[in-house]
């Protein structure tokens, strides 16, 4: 070799470095790490249903299970992109990522994969056994949803159920760390794990809309074999109701002001549709989400309105339950 060859070995080495290092972040999608927002409603209610005060200890144990969280989220997001990449191929957008376009390695991809995992759980250890077991769910749930011979998300309608098992997942690692020994009311579990399901099939929908070919939708994802634009559309109804009932219940159960936030939830439930039937929707990619200006004001509204309903009493409210209105 030249003495130029060996100067030029060395230069596309010294540039292969930044790429691959470039690369590894991008399937690690840091730019999802917003989705840590759903472990909000759970630190929220974990603090208003605490039987005691809390200590100043707890926010360092709630900013350690964020990163655990979200190092846990990456390396679900590793493995995720690199057995999607055939599939991402036949995309009119994913087939420029770089497990699709080929500059990635299998040995690179596990590697990420293995050490954010170790990461996240060596982290998980610092809040309770049951918090670092739920990180280990996840990441089962992450290798169930993408690996065969299950690989959930090659499956109608399982695909939806089991990726939106991350909410309630969310939701417990956000509860957690406030009240170690006690588990959220299931009906909110429920609840969250029906909305998830309502927002992944709208995504659903939203992508097979884009692609516009069911073929090469079908090759894209299996999944999409089956499904219809009808079949997602009436599917995502189905989750919207379903999350609509398990949040009346707790709503009526644990605070009867709560049932004042039931007409905005269900605007965001219909708002968010509406994006849904947008051409190249943004609900495809909600990490941008946060473009939709007047969407994302609507939901800290809405989260407003949650916490004032939390302090202010309506008495008058309670004839909604009391059954001796029944009674002659």
């Amino acid at each position: 070799m030249s003495v130029g060859e060996m100067g030029l070995s060395e230069a596309e080495n010294q540039e292969s470095a930044p790429s691959l290092f470039r690369d590894l972040v991008a399937i690690a999608r840091v730019d999802h790490w917003f989705k840590s927002l759903f472990m909000v409603p759970g630190m929220a209610l974990a603090t208003l249903l605490s039987p005691t005060e809390l200590d100043s200890s707890v926010f360092g144990g709630l900013v350690v299970a964020v990163l655990a969280t979200c190092l846990a989220a990456s390396a679900n997001y590793s493995i995720n992109e690199w057995l999607d990449a055939e599939f991402d191929r036949h995309h009119p957008v994913k087939h420029a990522r770089p497990a699709a376009s080929g500059r990635l390695s299998a040995i690179h991809v596990y590697a990420q994969w293995a050490v954010l995992s170790c990461l996240s759980l060596t982290l998980s250890i610092l809040i309770t056994p049951i918090f670092t077991g739920i990180i280990a769910f996840f990441l089962v749930m992450g290798l169930i949803y993408n690996v065969r011979p299950i690989r959930a998300k090659d499956r109608a309608y399982l695909d939806v159920l089991v990726e939106s098992v991350n909410n309630p997942i969310r939701l417990l690692l956000g509860w957690l760390p406030i009240l170690p020994f006690v588990l959220p009311p299931s009906s909110v579990l429920l609840a969250y794990w029906m909305g998830g399901a309502y927002l992944m099939a709208v995504k659903r929908f939203s992508e097979y809309r884009f692609i516009g070919d069911p073929e090469q939708a079908g090759r894209y994802r299996a999944s999409f074999g089956t499904y219809t634009e009808d079949s997602l559309l009436l599917s995502a109804v189905f989750y919207a109701i379903g999350s609509s009932f398990f949040l009346g219940v707790f709503l009526i159960k644990y605070r009867i002001e709560y049932l004042l936030v039931a007409p905005a939830l269900t605007l965001l439930f219909v708002w968010y549709l509406a994006l849904g039937l947008r051409k190249d929707s943004v609900t495809q990619r909600p990490e941008k989400l946060y473009r939709e200006g007047r969407f994302m004001a609507f939901v800290a509204f809405l989260g407003l309105l949650f916490v004032v309903l939390t302090f202010v009493d309506m008495p008058w409210m309670a004839i909604l339950v009391n059954d001796h209105v029944l009674k002659p």
